[in-house]
């Protein structure tokens, strides 16, 4: 029996090593790995960039507090900054402290201009921004609340697409509206640009800020650095995590200067963000999205989708749809996901479930295309399978 507290449905798998695209088990069985980590093992498995990355950096400074400054950090935070919107980086160690930190600082904001008033977050109901106290109140989902009680007041909710409804949720309280560009965990739902640009828009007319969560998406997993790059529009404030590390624990918070100013010493702090370690795997990260890296996430994504969609058409009793963008795909089922996954996994493909019947697939933005043919292989294979 495990020690482990049973908070993890863990399948009776396990791995020792694993290399781009695959993972291998101690008995040499070889599986094609399209979860990798939930959009974490952005660059696959042992990425040797990576791998040089830790070991130089851990012959010579693993941590040193926050109170000194940090190179590495300095130069990350540096990148990300001229790279996008952004002014200034708040390093943490994972997606739920990121986002914790975007609702710290749209709070500290208001309440350093003297409107501590306004302290209110808007979300979408049944998003995903974290499993911390805080983060599990702002998805707005009872299944994850039930029994956290009690509830954690300061944030309001509306449908996903409902404008009339979010409109009406304002009120002289309101300090933001936090979406995930792309809802990972709720379906891969992607967030219509005119959307992005509509909320941008409201934002903007009732004085209040926009936070885009880009935890999952990302870094790079939607064929942009950014997805809400595809709207033409600028945040205020952007947290991120998995994809920045390649596998290693990074998270962050990226601002704009006018609500950076609110961060004055003894507002935030971190003992474990932005260590050194952390710091020098993030920039050998950046070092690898590229110009080169985003044109494959999108080649192999068209081609991806659309070979996906032939599936769809061919078993159109099983899928419903084929979602996603960039190499962040969902394909919906007319029923539960949990057999046809189950089934994947026999045939060594490892996929895992959203909301709505929905399989969630997400490659290593550098897969190649013969990985990807395996993989429509064994979801053509199981398809015919339960016809």
């Amino acid at each position: 029996m495990s020690a482990l507290a049973p908070n993890y449905k863990r399948k009776d798998l396990s791995f020792v090593r694993g290399k781009g695209s695959f993972l291998i088990t101690a008995d040499g069985k070889k599986y094609l790995d399209f979860i990798q980590g939930i959009a974490v093992n952005s660059l696959g498995h042992a990425n040797q960039k990576l791998v040089n990355a830790i070991n130089t950096q851990s012959k010579k400074l693993w941590h040193v507090s926050n109170a000194f400054k940090i190179p590495e950090g300095e130069r990350l935070a540096q990148r990300l900054t001229e790279k996008t919107f952004a002014d200034s980086v708040i390093f943490q160690n994972s997606g739920a402290e990121a986002t914790e930190v975007a609702i710290k600082v749209a709070r500290r904001y208001f309440y350093s201009i003297g409107k501590k008033y306004k302290n209110r977050i808007i979300c979408i109901k049944n998003s995903f921004h974290g499993r911390t106290i805080a983060a599990i109140h702002a998805s707005g989902s009872k299944k994850m609340t039930e029994g956290f009680g009690p509830k954690v007041p300061g944030f309001d909710h509306f449908e996903f697409g409902d404008h009339k409804k979010l409109k009406k949720l304002i009120n002289k309280n309101t300090a933001a509206i936090m979406i995930e560009t792309v809802m990972g965990e709720g379906g891969i739902k992607v967030i219509p640009n005119w959307c992005i640009k509509a909320i941008r828009k409201i934002c903007n007319q009732r004085k209040i800020l926009l936070i885009l969560d880009e935890v999952q998406c990302g870094i790079g997993r939607s064929g942009k650095f950014f997805a809400f790059e595809y709207a033409n529009v600028k945040p205020d404030i952007v947290p991120i995590a998995k994809g920045i590390g390649g596998g290693f624990p990074i998270g962050a918070v990226l601002m704009t200067e006018k609500v950076a100013k609110a961060m004055v010493p003894g507002t935030h702090g971190s003992t474990f963000g932005g260590n050194p370690l952390a710091m020098a795997v993030g920039n050998a990260v950046l070092d690898q999205i590229n110009k080169n890296l985003l044109i494959n996430v999108n080649k192999m994504s068209k081609y991806f989708i659309h070979e996906l969609n032939k599936i769809k058409i061919k078993y159109p009793k099983i899928i419903k749809e084929v979602r996603g963008i960039g190499l962040l795909i969902g394909l919906q089922l007319f029923k539960d996901q949990t057999d046809f996954i189950r089934k994947l996994m026999e045939n060594k493909l490892l996929t895992i479930r959203a909301a709505e019947n929905v399989i969630r697939i997400l490659p290593p933005l550098n897969v190649k295309k013969k990985e990807i043919d395996i993989a429509l292989k064994i979801i053509n294979k199981v398809c015919n399978e339960i016809k």
